[in-house]
C-alpha cells in the first residue's frame, strides 16, 4: 500500500471521530451553561441571605458563616470539571487533525520531491541535439527560442504541478505572482513543455495537456494559431 493510499485510509474514520467529539463537546458545554445558571441562582440567593442576616444581627461580618454553602461549591467545582473536560476534547480534535496534517505535508513533500527529479532528469536528457538535428536546445529563462523540453518552474510552480498531479485532492498552494506565465492557460510553467518553432509566436511555450501532446513531438511542432498561419502561407 503507497504512502497516499494509507492516508486515505487513515482520513476515512476522521469525519465521524470528530463529528462524535464535536457532538459530546455541544452536550458539555449545554450541561455547563446549566449548571452555571443554577449555580449563580443559588449564590445569589445564598448572599442575599448573607445581607439579611448581617441586617438582623444574627449573623456577624467577617464570621466564618459568611461562606457559601456546600451544595453551592459541589455546583462549581461540578463545572470546572466540565470545563477541563470540553478542552480536554478540544485538545483531542485538535491533535486528530494536526496528525493527518502533518502526514499530508509529509506526502506533499515526497511528491514534491519525485517531480523534481523526473523534471531534472528530463531537462538533462533534452540538453542535446533533437531528431529534427536543427541543434536547438531548449528554452532559457531569459530568450525565445528553442525546442521541446520539460520546462522546470520555480518553487511554487514546481508545488503547484505536484498539487495539480496528486489524485483526488483539491489544495490552494501559494504561486509567486512574479513567476512568468505561458500557454493558453496563461499559468506558470510547469511539468512536460513544449516550443512552437514560429520565432514569432506570442506564447512561445505550451503545457502538454493544454495542446493535447503526450509525449515530445517528431520534427517541427507549431501551436494552432502558428500553425493556422502557416497552413495560409502554403497555399
Amino acid at each position: 500500500m503507497s504512502f497516499f493510499e494509507d492516508f486515505q485510509a487513515s482520513l476515512e474514520p476522521l469525519p465521524n471521530i470528530l463529528q462524535r467529539k464535536y457532538a459530546l463537546l455541544r452536550d458539555l458545554d449545554k450541561s455547563l451553561q446549566d449548571i452555571q445558571r443554577q449555580n449563580e441562582l443559588h449564590c445569589i440567593q445564598e448572599i442575599e441571605g448573607f445581607k439579611e442576616g448581617v441586617k438582623s444581627g444574627n449573623i456577624a461580618p467577617g464570621t466564618s458563616l459568611n461562606k457559601f454553602s456546600d451544595e453551592a461549591q459541589d455546583e462549581q467545582k461540578h463545572a470546572i470539571r466540565i470545563a477541563d473536560e470540553k478542552v480536554t476534547l478540544a485538545v483531542q480534535a485538535y491533535d486528530l487533525v494536526d496528525a493527518h496534517i502533518q502526514q499530508l505535508d509529509q506526502y506533499l513533500k515526497k511528491l514534491e520531491e519525485q517531480r523534481r527529479e523526473k523534471d531534472n532528469a528530463a531537462a538533462a536528457g533534452s540538453t542535446g541535439l533533437n531528431p529534427d538535428g536543427n541543434g536547438k536546445t531548449g528554452k532559457s529563462e531569459g530568450g525565445r527560442g528553442g525546442r521541446k523540453k520539460s520546462r522546470v518552474g520555480g518553487a511554487a510552480a514546481t508545488a503547484a504541478a505536484a498539487a495539480a498531479n496528486a489524485p483526488s485532492m483539491d489544495l490552494d498552494l501559494p504561486v509567486d505572482p512574479n513567476e512568468p506565465t505561458y500557454c493558453f492557460c496563461n499559468q506558470v510553467s510547469y511539468g512536460e513543455m513544449v516550443a512552437c518553432d514560429n520565432p514569432d509566436c506570442k506564447i512561445e511555450w505550451f503545457h502538454y495537456g493544454c495542446v493535447g501532446l503526450k509525449e515530445q513531438p517528431k520534427g517541427k511542432w507549431y501551436c494552432s494559431d502558428c500553425g493556422g498561419m502557416q497552413k495560409r502561407k502554403g497555399k
